[in-house]
């Protein structure tokens, strides 16, 4: 576990969305009547799978190596990953000239591998587990002296993940909830902060996978609970919820619902059919939840964080 001061608040992510700005995409909110009349609410996409690298993480790896001294920068950073971050630290560091390496279990979506080698940085593969993964970036960590970006314990990372739902409610400023999916945390943190600063009676609801249930698991008993993860399609949220982040969790989360793997493919595809747009399982998995009738939307105004859109082609869940 990384023990790191996890202070956090939205003067601190809007610092973020400033230093961020010039290499981020601030991305579309969509709407869909059909999805509208199905759900009985008036739903708002915000669209991360349109973000660089094509997910979210994009936001809080281009903070986090961004706010890097230029000495520690020389030095290189590190990672590990399934995918989305890695890549994000990838085109980060690519931007401010510094050597990244990015440790992938051998399990991680070949699209995301090949994002992360399109952007220059060096592959690492380790087991997929995160004790393979943990070992195998301090080992790159000891060798080359880079600095660690975890995906989800880093504030500078949380704060730039947060940045999304500010501009979401800048777009939409009188949502009545507020919706994302958890892996380890660092989006819920971030959007769950800045989300009740700027709207303190605003609900903030995550949804996850029923076979990786940590999150709504350790929010039950108010501590955090570590599982051993089933199969999830969801490949994005397989990660157990970090000790920090779960504390700022805690604090400004509603809820945590779970959803099932046949809900998940359901709800990915009718966004693909419906919206004409491609997302990844793990992005579908808030929608999936209002589909499986997980929570009460009737009447309100849903902001829905899609996180990313980097999917294998050749193995759309449909057709498995």
């Amino acid at each position: 576990m990384v023990k790191v001061d996890m202070t956090l608040d939205l003067p601190t992510i809007r610092s973020a969305h400033e230093r961020i700005r010039p290499h981020i995409h601030r991305t579309l909110v969509l709407t869909s009547s059909r999805l509208d009349e199905a759900s009985g609410a008036s739903l708002f996409f915000k669209c991360e799978n349109f973000q660089k690298i094509g997910a979210f993480k994009a936001r809080g790896a281009t903070n986090a190596v961004f706010s890097l001294d230029d000495a520690t920068a020389r030095r290189g950073v590190a990672t590990h990953s399934s995918g989305n971050h890695g890549a994000a630290v990838a085109r980060a560091a690519k931007l401010r000239s510094i050597p990244a390496h990015i440790v992938m279990p051998s399990n991680s979506a070949k699209v995301k591998i090949r994002a992360v080698e399109s952007c220059g940085a060096r592959v690492v593969f380790c087991e997929p587990t995160e004790e393979a993964r943990e070992s195998a970036c301090a080992d790159v960590i000891g060798k080359t002296g880079a600095t660690l970006i975890h995906s989800f314990e880093n504030p500078d990372v949380i704060a730039g993940q947060g940045t999304a739902v500010v501009e979401l409610l800048e777009d939409v400023p009188n949502l009545d909830l507020v919706m994302c999916p958890i892996g380890g945390g660092g989006l819920l943190s971030g959007t769950a902060v800045a989300a009740k600063s700027i709207r303190p009676n605003i609900r903030m609801i995550a949804a996850e996978p029923e076979n990786a249930d940590d999150a709504a698991q350790s929010f039950r008993a108010g501590r955090v609970i570590y599982t051993e993860k089933k199969f999830t399609i969801a490949d994005g949220l397989r990660t157990n919820v970090g000790e920090p982040n779960f504390a700022i969790i805690k604090r400004y989360v509603d809820d945590i619902v779970t959803v099932s793997e046949k809900a998940i493919v359901s709800a990915m595809r009718t966004i693909w059919e419906t919206m004409k747009i491609i997302i990844e399982p793990s992005a579908a998995v808030p929608f999936a939840a209002i589909q499986q009738g997980k929570i009460d939307v009737v009447g309100n105004r849903v902001g829905i964080i899609l996180t990313g859109g980097n999917v294998d082609l050749d193995a759309l869940p449909w057709n498995l």
